[in-house]
């Protein structure tokens, strides 16, 4: 049996379309490939943006900021001597981009100026760190990636 050039085309796209079906199945079905948003109600988020940025302006007009820093012992949060510590309070939230279930949240306790939280509680990888912090009447915003080793 001879196959003409028209049937090879029409053959070539129903193997071409029954192999893209077969992609969407799979993806959509196995939680291996997890398509998770990356905040769970995005437009309730979406429209406090405008205080967001005015919060990371805060930060940012600050002329000693914090930092945000990976050492050894773990993520290491030093805030200038210049603030008063049992002045400033908040949470910070450490987001993995790779797997929410690994994201927490600690509150801002200090002790000398520095907050660390402990590398036990980190796995290897970028964590995404959003510090909201409150001081003397004036919210603020920081945010900083870090890459545990």
């Amino acid at each position: 049996m001879k196959i003409n050039w028209g049937t090879g085309i029409v053959i070539a796209f129903a193997l071409f379309m029954t192999f893209i079906l077969y992609f969407v199945f799979e993806v959509q079905s196995n939680s291996k490939y997890d398509n998770d948003l990356v905040v769970e109600e995005y437009y309730k988020h979406d429209s406090h943006f405008q205080e967001e940025m005015a919060r990371i302006q805060n930060a940012h007009d600050l002329q000693q900021k914090p930092s945000i820093k990976y050492a050894e012992d773990g993520v290491r949060i030093t805030f200038p001597a210049t603030l008063e510590s049992d002045e400033i309070k908040g949470n910070v939230l450490l987001y993995r981009p790779s797997n929410k279930k690994f994201d927490f949240n600690t509150q801002i306790a200090l002790a000398n100026s520095t907050l660390v939280i402990p590398k036990s509680k980190l796995i290897k990888g970028r964590w995404d760190v959003n510090m909201e912090w409150h001081y003397k009447g004036k919210n603020y915003l920081s945010k900083e990636v870090v890459y545990v080793d």
